[in-house]
């Protein structure tokens, strides 16, 4: 508007320039400012995971190579807290940027859970372009990435990818052609400009995450004098059939190309190959057993450190196997019956299983998908094969055989009450839902009858096969005014194993 006195015609224009502000305003939709405010909150979770994350890796750091090596960690720490406190400077900003919205837009709503004038397309373009503050977090923002690559060297700098930057765009963006015009220019509305000031501090936070782990990751890193192995045992399986091998390797979890380690289990020195010794006894007889591994690396002064494992436990059982249903202690008619087959000790392959009462097809890895046609019983026989040319029976486990349960008959995603006489003359079909059943099982509805009763008339009795409703149930589906009944009576359906099913009728009141 002009400076000084003003026309009639100038207040004219200037009333209808507010005018087509708040226009504008209006025609951001609310789904649209909803999805800004989902995703902000989505960011808020992720910015304080990243930071928890973070602050683990500083607590855990703390508490155990701080403690053991100081003078070589001491130094790492120190840098790692550097680069938290630069991503601090710059979360510090944006933090009262923050501040600033939420004052110039009325607070937070506790209604809508967003800002009072979330809509409001013209705070962040006076705060962030007017004003200049746009450009000063852009140059914030660009800054703090020098700063924080500068503690890296060339080789580190590659391992890095941050999203944390600012760029002018290499050409206009309808119109926009500086970085803070793009996100925070005319046609912002509030809580997007906040969304985008959220989805910046993540970055700086997941910025500063990489940054931490590579710099506290170097006390990782080998040295000439390896003084922090861990001795690791590990075992194929702890539970074994009598008759098969015991095996289990013993290994350093880091290892230099000069060390040669000495490997021994209860006394006895185990053959070395590239760094790992298999330890492997016979299993003649079944009860539990223990071990612990020894491991002896020379230092770089001649001296030797010694390392134990914990300590191991194996048993040695009689054979055995387990079948188990994935979802229920039934088997139903009609569709897959998924179920787990184990032999503890015995390689998969080595496993058989058949059945009575119906058939079973593996899916591979020790699932199987068993199918029974009817109702009554049926048995699931276990074997393997122990040594060659000789197969023994594991188990035998009978289970119970059921139809599937009756679905319900929904119409609109509902079996009765009232409901909007627009909404339901929208509807176009009827269904039957298995609710709270963990099989796939569909079912459809083959036919049924639809009654409307209107107030002071006669009822309309229609029929028709299928599920969709027929165009004379849709016409006078079409005439139904409030406080008409519709009622859906006489439904059958048929599920996966082919049995018709009749079920509940569906009463529904207009409204």
């Amino acid at each position: 508007m002009a400076l000084g006195r003003e026309t009639p015609r100038q207040r004219m224009i200037g009333i209808l320039y507010l005018v087509l502000l708040a226009l504008l305003a209006l025609n951001v939709p609310d789904s649209i400012l909803d999805a800004f405010k989902n995703i902000n909150n989505s960011l808020e979770t992720s910015k304080s995971n990243v930071n928890t994350a973070v602050q683990q890796l500083f607590a855990a750091f703390e508490s155990t190579k701080l403690k053991e090596e100081p003078a070589r960690a001491k130094p790492i720490y120190d840098k790692a807290k550097k680069a938290q406190a630069i991503i601090g400077e710059l979360n510090q900003y944006i933090s009262s940027l923050k501040e600033e919205f939420v004052k110039q837009g009325g607070g937070y709503d506790e209604e809508k859970g967003d800002l009072a004038q979330r809509e409001n397309e013209d705070i962040s373009p006076n705060l962030m372009i007017n004003q200049k503050k746009g450009a000063i977090l852009k140059d914030k923002i660009n800054a703090t990435r020098t700063k924080l690559l500068a503690l890296l060297t060339p080789e580190e700098q590659k391992l890095v990818s941050f999203s944390l930057e600012a760029k002018n765009p290499e050409k206009s963006v309808n119109g926009k052609k500086t970085w803070e015009e793009i996100n925070f220019g005319s046609g912002t509305p509030l809580t997007a400009a906040m969304t985008i000031l959220t989805k910046i501090q993540v970055d700086a936070q997941n910025a500063e995450s990489d940054m931490v782990k590579i710099i506290l990751g170097k006390m990782d890193q080998a040295v000439v004098n390896l003084d922090k192995f861990a001795a690791v045992a590990v075992a194929p399986t702890s539970y074994l059939v009598q008759g098969q091998p015991y095996k289990a390797e013993v290994f350093l979890t880091a290892s230099d190309s000069k060390s040669a380690p000495a490997i021994s289990v209860n006394g006895s020195a185990l053959q070395i190959v590239d760094g790992k010794g298999v330890y492997s006894v016979p299993t003649n007889r079944e009860g539990i057993f223990t071990w612990t591994g020894v491991i002896k690396v020379k230092q770089t002064d001649g001296s030797y450190k010694e390392y134990r494992t914990p300590q191991q436990t194996y048993q040695v059982a009689r054979p055995s196997a387990v079948v188990s249903p994935d979802k229920m202690n039934v088997l139903y008619i009609g569709v897959n019956n998924p179920i787990s087959v184990s032999a503890p000790g015995t390689p998969t392959d080595k496993v058989r299983v058949s059945m009575s009462g119906g058939s079973i097809s593996s899916a591979g890895g020790g699932k199987y998908n068993v199918k029974v046609s009817s109702p009554g019983t049926a048995r699931i026989s276990v074997s393997a094969e122990v040594a060659p040319g000789k197969v023994q029976t594991l188990s035998s486990t009978e289970f119970r055989v059921k139809r599937i349960p009756d679905p319900i008959a929904k119409f609109a995603g509902k079996t009765g009450g009232s409901m909007a006489t627009v909404a339901l003359k929208a509807q176009r079909a009827l269904f039957a839902k298995l609710d709270n059943f963990d099989f796939d099982a569909t079912f459809k509805v083959t036919k049924f009858t639809m009654i409307i009763a209107k107030p002071r008339a006669d009822a309309i009795v229609l029929s028709t096969s299928g599920g969709q409703l027929s165009s004379s149930m849709s016409s006078a589906l079409n005439g139904i005014t409030p406080g008409t009944r519709v009622i859906f009576d006489n439904i059958v359906a048929v599920g996966p194993d082919g049995t018709p099913r009749q079920l509940n009728a569906v009463a529904l009141t207009a409204n």
